[in-house]
Formats: structure tokens, sequence, C-alpha cells
């Protein structure tokens, strides 16, 4: 499935919308260069999940994890680009929040996939010319089975 999002609101819009299909031990890992939307994205699911804390790239921190102020899953937000391999996240013990929160996991194709066989493959592809950004979303896994992923991607509505 893919989107075309037309700016930056365009793609905080899309994230409070996914959220709503988002629950806990739900993984999204999230692909794309630097300035794609990634941490973007990741704010917009911050706010659709309810969560305290403003969403900002964890890029030196590597991982911020951020409470639910709505009795919902927290929001446990990795930025794996300094990490050097799956060692490296493994150290982080993601696995141990995974089943409580939503992670999601920037920079983490190739190293996150193991976390879960369940997730959502998501790749943010950025026109340098404007600021629209191609999001490719891929749905991995049983729990994705029959979940309505693209009428959110979409704002049709209608996604439970």
């Amino acid at each position: 499935m893919s989107v075309l999002l037309t700016d930056a609101e365009d793609t905080v819009a899309l994230g409070r919308r996914l959220a709503g299909l988002l629950r806990a031990g739900d993984l999204v890992v999230l692909t794309g260069g630097l300035g794609a939307g990634k941490t973007t994205l990741t704010r917009g699911l911050g706010e659709g999940l309810g969560v305290r804390g403003a969403v900002t790239s964890p890029t030196f921190v590597i991982s911020r994890v951020h409470p639910s102020l709505v009795g919902g899953p927290e929001l446990v937000h990795v930025d794996a680009y300094r990490l050097g391999g799956t060692a490296e996240l493994d150290d982080l013990d993601l696995d141990a929040d995974l089943e409580a929160a939503v992670t999601v996991v920037e920079w983490g194709e190739g190293l996150a996939e193991g976390l879960a066989d369940d997730r959502l493959e998501m790749t943010l592809v950025a026109d340098p010319a404007t600021e629209q950004r191609r999001l490719d979303v891929r749905a991995v896994g049983p729990r994705w089975e029959g979940t309505d992923i693209e009428s959110a991607l979409r704002g049709e509505g209608g996604a439970a």
C-alpha cells in the first residue's frame, strides 16, 4: 500500500489516523532517508495514542518512552541510526516493553524485524524538490489480517 503525503501536517495527520489501529504489542519499523518524515510520522502516532511529552527524534538518547495519558499503551520510540547492529539493538531490551507498548523503530530496516513476527514496515521517500513524501506500508503477520489499514492511510474512516 502506498499513499502520497503533501507536507508535514499531512504526515502528522496520517500518524494520528494510523494510531487508531495500533495497540499494545505492535511494532512499527520506519525506514527513510534523513528528513524523510520518520519522526514527523511518529509525532502523529504519539498524538493519536495520547502520550505524554513531545515526540522528537531520540537520535542521541537512542530510545525514549512516552507514557499514555489516556490509559492506552505507551509509545517506545527508538532511533537505530547510530546502532552498529542487532546486538546493540538487543542491548536496549526492547522485547521487555514490546507487549505493553507500541514500539516504533526509526532506521530499523534490517535490525528490528526480529523483534516481532507481526509488524508494520513503513518506508518514507521524500521528493527533494517538494515537501511531498510517498509512504509505502507493508503489513507483516496475522495481527494485520482483516485490518483495513488502507482506509486509515487514505483518511476514509472505518479503519478499525
